[in-house]
């Protein structure tokens, strides 16, 4: 078996926050693959608005470098569980893995499922104990931890000897040893080409499995992947192996390489090389593109289960294609079906209403990003409220179970406990830090989650920091019932004045300001009671002869709560909605009528 010495593939894995695109800056950095004078900036792999926002890497990207005349393709991995589905898609790619676990936190639910994903596909490890500058940082008791969970997970006796580095990517810094003051990461990268293996080149005509997909106004559809077999120049006739074995012959337009932030285009490319093509116009992820003469299919990715599923509707309230240029079922349909070529995870379904489509997803930020995603596209539509998927298993229901964890302080243990006892969790480890700090783990179904991390930001006073890990099915435990009371709804159409809303604080919170637009059935407010409460915020103060200051009311008024898309989302009740449009997230009632709703209520009774 011959081996390519100039090239070394490695995939970037941890838990959300542990460092992974931080310490991506640094190596792009001090491999000069910028100019001197060029201000690159922080987290350069995040070029998606919304992981600018949101704080988190949501897609897998390429990207490479070059030390000591050799090539280190570089795959920078999501670290949040409800983007695991890019971590198994791309892992392939890969001969070797950067494990980052945080210096204090140690290893967290994600790291288990990464790292089972990399020891499974039998990729070389290398362990990096990230952010030792931090106070309190206990590196040896993490090791201990991280050799722990090796025992566990590794598959062959090989994969439990693994080289450590220690560093700070916020510094730049990785060194072999925690007691040394480092310069740089120069460490890494010598690690990197003495523990990771080079790429294994078989014999044998093209074989690329397509592992991401991108898109470009000019070229079309790129295809993503490392060749596995055989070489690829542009002009290249191949067969792409689709689903069923089904074989389209296409021609290769232009083949380019990665480094740094750049796609380079070549002249050829060669078995080992991580390489995006064009050409490929029907290609999807899992395809195989291969030789004309010798079309051979590798095995296809697998991606697991979604654990979460809500509806997609047509906007059907009375501001329905006021505010978005795409809001037909046709427009929606299509959106929806094309999100199934490059997010693996997702599952789309058709339902009995031609207007509603069923989203199955990861969890509730996996769903939130692809909403937030097509609002900014332009697309409005309606969504329900995210609830657990159950299977049937031998005669029995079962529902996914989540591993919780949280790191708060020893002040918030008895309101966490109780709160998530109510939603069937139960406590499965707890350790305090000696420093005022507790980890509190607790196996929770998916359903008992939905709606959690409102309240958890509520009872923490924001001194808290929640994760889940997808565990298993098990046996359903029954409903949980919602504690969030009843809703402030509007009984008119119109604009919201202060007049009106001032009545409608004396009744609970309100969600809108003086001056909204509302329709009969909208959600304007949180009600003090258990039951909804119809109202008319549309309604303006009498004239009369004796006349009092507009202004005084003003001042009365109590600020409204602003719900961001997610906690929009986790809000609603079932007979609920989350209207979404480009310029406003609003939230409705299922039956917008009032005599409509009341007729609903008989029904049930």
């Amino acid at each position: 078996m011959k081996y390519r010495s100039d090239i070394r593939n490695i995939a970037i894995i941890a838990h959300v926050d542990h460092g992974k695109t931080t310490l991506v800056d640094a190596m792009l950095k001090q491999s000069h693959i910028f100019r001197d004078n060029q201000n690159a900036g922080e987290l350069i792999m995040d070029q998606n608005p919304l992981e600018r926002e949101k704080g988190v890497t949501i897609l897998a990207k390429n990207t490479a470098v070059i030390y000591r005349d050799v090539k280190i393709n570089i795959i920078d991995t999501p670290g949040h569980v409800d983007f695991s589905g890019e971590v198994e898609r791309v892992l392939n790619m890969a001969d070797g893995c950067l494990l980052l676990v945080d210096s204090i936190e140690g290893p967290m639910p994600q790291t288990r499922f990464v790292l089972g994903q990399a020891l499974n596909k039998g990729l070389k490890p290398i362990v990096i104990i990230n952010k030792i500058d931090r106070p309190n940082s206990r590196t040896a008791e993490v090791l201990l931890l991280i050799q722990d969970l090796f025992l566990e997970l590794a598959t062959t006796s090989d994969q439990l000897d693994f080289p450590v580095l220690y560093a700070s990517a916020k510094e730049g810094v990785a060194v072999i040893n925690p007691e040394e003051n480092g310069e740089d990461i120069s460490a890494l990268f010598e690690c990197i080409l003495k523990n990771i293996p080079a790429p294994q080149i078989e014999k044998g005509p093209l074989q690329m499995l397509v592992s991401n997909l991108d898109y470009d106004n000019h070229k079309g559809r790129i295809a993503i992947g490392r060749i596995r077999r055989g070489k690829i120049t542009p002009r290249d006739i191949v067969a792409v192996i689709g689903t069923d074995d089904c074989i389209t012959n296409t021609e290769i337009h232009e083949v380019f390489t990665y480094l740094g932030l750049k796609h380079l285009k070549v002249k050829k490319a060669k078995a080992g090389d991580i390489v995006a093509v064009t050409g490929c116009d029907n290609v999807t992820i899992g395809d195989t593109i291969s030789s004309p003469d010798q079309p051979e299919a590798l095995q296809r990715i697998e991606i697991g289960e979604p654990t979460v599923e809500m509806t997609f509707g047509v906007n059907n309230s009375p501001f329905a294609g006021r505010e978005g240029d795409f809001y037909t079922s046709r427009q929606l349909r299509e959106r929806l079906y094309k999100e199934l070529e490059t997010n693996l995870s997702l599952r789309v379904q058709d339902t009995d209403s031609k207007d509603v489509f069923l989203v199955k997803g990861r969890g509730e930020l996996h769903l939130a990003i692809l909403i937030e995603t097509m609002r900014r596209e332009g697309y409005e539509f309606e969504a329900s409220k995210p609830e657990a998927i159950t299977k049937i298993v031998n005669g029995k229901l079962m529902e996914p179970v989540e591993v919780l964890s949280i790191d708060t302080k020893d002040a918030y243990i008895g309101v966490i406990t109780e709160t998530l006892s109510k939603r069937q969790a139960q406590l499965s480890d707890m350790h305090s830090d000696g420093y005022g700090n507790v980890h509190l783990e607790f196996h929770i179904p998916t359903k008992g989650l939905i709606g959690f991390r409102n309240s958890f930001i509520t009872i923490t006073r924001g001194e808290g920091i929640m994760n889940s890990s997808f565990l298993n099915f098990e046996p359903c435990r029954g409903d949980i019932f919602s504690s969030r009371s009843g809703a402030l709804v509007s009984s008119g159409t119109g604009i919201a004045v202060t007049y009106g809303l001032n009545n409608a604080q004396g009744r609970g919170n309100t969600l809108i300001e003086p001056g909204t637009q509302v329709y009969e059935g909208m959600l304007i407010g949180l009600s003090s009671r258990l039951q909804d409460i119809a109202i008319n915020v549309c309604k303006e103060k009498k004239k009369t002869n004796v006349r009092s200051s507009t202004s005084d009311i003003a001042v009365k008024l109590t600020p409204p709560i602003k719900l961001s898309l997610e906690q929009a989302i986790d809000f609603i009740n079932d007979d609920e909605l989350v209207e979404i449009t480009p310029k406003n997230i609003r939230l409705r009632k299922k039956l917008l009528s009032q005599s409509q709703r009341l007729k609903s209520l008989k029904g049930k009774a």
